[in-house]
Order: C-alpha cells, then sequence, then structure tokens
C-alpha cells in the first residue's frame, strides 16, 4: 500500500489536493493511505522523530516558517527515496527543484490540469520501481537487488561491484554485462569503469557526481558532457 502526504497551509487547498489524490488512487487501481497535514512542522516532525513512512509527498514551498524547499532538505536523510511533487506559485523554485531529486514542479495557477498526471505519473513509478529488481545467483547464494537501492556500479578486476545503501555485492560479471542486464534509462556510465544510478544523483559539481548518499565520483571528461545532456533529459520529463 502507498503512503502518501499532502502539506499545504490553505486548508482548502489540502482538501482539494487530497480529493485529487484520492481519485488518482482510483484511476490507477492503487490502494493507498492519505496523510494531510496543515503545518510543515508537523509533517517533519511525523518524519523526523515518529519516523513516519511515505513514497510520495505533496508540498507546498510558500508556507510560513520552513518553507517547502527547506523541509524537503531535512526529509531526504530519512526519506532518501521519496518522490515529491513541489505546488508553488513561483515558476523560478524549478531550477532548484532538480538538485533535490524532485519528482515533478506543479504551478498552482495549472493545478487541475497538471497536479492529476503528476500523482497518475509518481504512482506508476513508485510501483514499476518497487518491481524492478537486479538479481545476483550463484552456487552458494541468491539475492535481489531492488534498482532503487543501487548508488552505482564500479568494475572490480573482472567482476562488478553493486553498491548500494546496504553495502556492496560483488557480480562474477563484466560491468558491460551488468549495465544490459539492468536494461533502465536511469543507469549510466560516467567513465569506463563506473555506472551511477541518476536517481542517486543530487548535483553535477566540478567534474564530480555528488550522489545522495555523500559520495562524489569522479565523471571523466570524455563522459561529462553526456552525462549533463542525459540527466537534464531525464529529469526534465519530471520536473
Amino acid at each position: 500500500m502507498l503512503r502518501i502526504a499532502v502539506c499545504d497551509d490553505d486548508k482548502s487547498a489540502v482538501r482539494v489536493h487530497k480529493e485529487i489524490t484520492e481519485n488518482c488512487l482510483k484511476q490507477c487501481g492503487s490502494i493507498g493511505e492519505i496523510a494531510v497535514y496543515s503545518t510543515s512542522g508537523n509533517l517533519l516532525y511525523d518524519i523526523t522523530k515518529d519516523e513516519f513512512f511515505f513514497d510520495l509527498i505533496l508540498l507546498d514551498i510558500e508556507m510560513p516558517g520552513s518553507t517547502g524547499m527547506e523541509i524537503a532538505e531535512e526529509i531526504k536523510p530519512y526519506l532518501p527515496n521519496v518522490k515529491i511533487i513541489f505546488i508553488t506559485s513561483h515558476i523560478e523554485y524549478a531550477i532548484d527543484a532538480f538538485e533535490l531529486s524532485v519528482f515533478r514542479y506543479v504551478p498552482k495557477n495549472d493545478i487541475e490540469k497538471r497536479l492529476f498526471p503528476a500523482i497518475c505519473d509518481a504512482v506508476k513509478l513508485i510501483e514499476l520501481e518497487a518491481g524492478k529488481v537486479y538479481t545476483i545467483q550463484t552456487s552458494s547464494r541468491f539475492e535481489k537487488i531492488p534498482y532503487k537501492a543501487i548508488y552505482y556500479i564500479v568494475r572490480d578486476g573482472k567482476n562488478a561491484s553493486i553498491i548500494t545503501d546496504g553495502g556492496s555485492s560483488k557480480v562474477r560479471k563484466s560491468l558491460g554485462q551488468v549495465y544490459e542486464e539492468l536494461g533502465a534509462e536511469e543507469f549510466i556510465y560516467i567513465d569506463r569503469g563506473c555506472i551511477v544510478n541518476m536517481i542517486q544523483i543530487l548535483q553535477v559539481k566540478e567534474g564530480a557526481a555528488v550522489l545522495n548518499n555523500g559520495v562524489s565520483l569522479p565523471i571523466s571528461r570524455s563522459h561529462l558532457q553526456e552525462v549533463k545532456e542525459k540527466i537534464n533529459r531525464y529529469w526534465g520529463a519530471h520536473i
């Protein structure tokens, strides 16, 4: 079951956004639980103190106290894979949304047209990611690694090491074989010996990919421009 949070200081907006979310879940045939918040502080408290888990958060940017952008930054360490849909009146925030791995940006003046498909796309992606796993099978073990848990994959001699939020797993295959088996657009080469999961890239800075877990991986000169273009295309379809 999906867990979704709706947060806006305008209570009438909360009701509208919740109703749109409910309709979207019905159309998608998905089961979800929706929590509503009229203050960002309560949402942040539930996540950081009571360890509430959410798959998707609809978040207003312009709220008293902490802004939606600030809340998103504080939430990320607790829910690194959460999808966030920003709802705002100010289009300039869409640029900053890239660094927070925000799923989509929806302007308030176009809520009726754009919020419903944004939620539907997020729900489909969450359900798709939940079902995508990379399987490692040897004579002594059988391991399934969710795509969303993979940060990066590096060449390790004749093997490939898959680095995840739970550690690392070695597979006796070349990096190219693993890349072909993954077959997903979010995995890109940043160097001949390293593949990165694009959804884990927080930013590209000084010729390196900075990941959500704090790791900074150098991007080769020959790959730098291509990496930037792929990231822009990928997130351009989601913001």
